[in-house]
């Protein structure tokens, strides 16, 4: 019933890979430990009482933080809603079992002069270079998730417009915006890997390639940016998804429309992208000096 789930994730719902595995290993890892807590009999779906599935989430506590903790839950939730349309249990034991209360935390981010501290030093003079240079300019100028940047195909690109398609979370495609800077850097590096008979100027594929000429990985990027922060000089780098934090936060400073960015991030709820900005000081207080009656 696992697997039949999981594949409905995929298949039907659309969700990533990467949630569909962190679904399969929380709900066999909760039937695991029950398992070994009350024996193979008592393990089935319908022994799950929401008693036991507290008992579970506390032993978590050990070893994960809250966020990890509310996940395993969402998965026990969705599967259980899951049995319950196919009328393998009557009710579903883990809506009765409150979620941990989340920590606010911010993301990390770079200022304005980070960042354009981190995409000036990079070297352009190979074609690694090159790469690195057009993948953080488009990461910075167009807010995409890492996974996004990733799945980018060379035809998803429209430079006379400067636009380009990404698929988002679920399948949802959006088109975004992306910079002169990031349009250039992108050119740039296109043309470095058609002189090196890489690639054709007409041929679609990855955007991004690495050294094997394949297309790079979430991962790769991450630690390709953590040595680009490395020889900069920056000492507090950020992750990739720090730079969509830093443009989401650098545009809204700016003065950009809150529902255009929610737009442009792909956020399907306002709160969201709430979150995932951050308003300086300095702008408070302007602000406040520009809006209020007795300043």
């Amino acid at each position: 019933m696992i697997e039949s789930f999981v594949r409905r994730l995929r298949v039907e719902k659309g969700y990533s890979p990467h949630t569909c595995r962190a679904y399969d290993h929380d709900l066999r890892e909760f039937f695991a430990c029950l398992a070994e807590e009350k024996g193979a009999d008592e393990a089935g779906a319908g022994a799950v009482t929401p008693r036991r599935i507290r008992g579970y989430l506390g032993l978590l506590h050990k070893k994960n933080t809250k966020r990890t903790i509310a996940r395993k839950l969402a998965a026990l939730r969705s599967f259980f809603d899951f049995l319950a349309e196919q009328e393998m249990v009557d009710t579903n034991p883990a809506m009765r079992v409150q979620t941990p209360k989340q920590e606010k935390t911010i993301p990390g981010y770079l200022t304005v002069d980070d960042a354009f501290r981190l995409l000036d030093a990079i070297e352009t003079d190979s074609l690694a270079g090159k790469r690195d240079r057009a993948m953080f300019e488009t990461l910075y100028s167009s807010g995409v998730r890492v996974s996004e940047l990733v799945g980018m195909n060379w035809f998803d690109l429209d430079a006379d417009q400067r636009l380009v398609r990404v698929s988002g979370k679920g399948g949802r495609d959006r088109v975004v915006p992306i910079g002169r800077k990031g349009i250039s850097a992108v050119t740039a590096y296109r043309e470095a890997l058609w002189r090196e008979k890489v690639v054709a100027l007409d041929q679609d594929g990855p955007l991004f390639l690495n050294r094997f000429g394949g297309r790079l990985t979430a991962r790769s990027v991450g630690r390709i940016l953590e040595k680009r922060f490395r020889e900069c000089g920056i000492p507090l780098p950020v992750s990739p998804h720090g730079l969509r934090h830093s443009f989401a936060s650098h545009m809204l400073d700016a003065g950009a429309d809150l529902r255009a960015l929610q737009e442009m991030l792909g956020h399907r709820k306002l709160s969201t992208t709430q979150r995932y900005t951050h308003i300086g000081i300095d702008t408070l207080m302007a602000a406040y000096d520009k809006a209020h009656p007795r300043k």
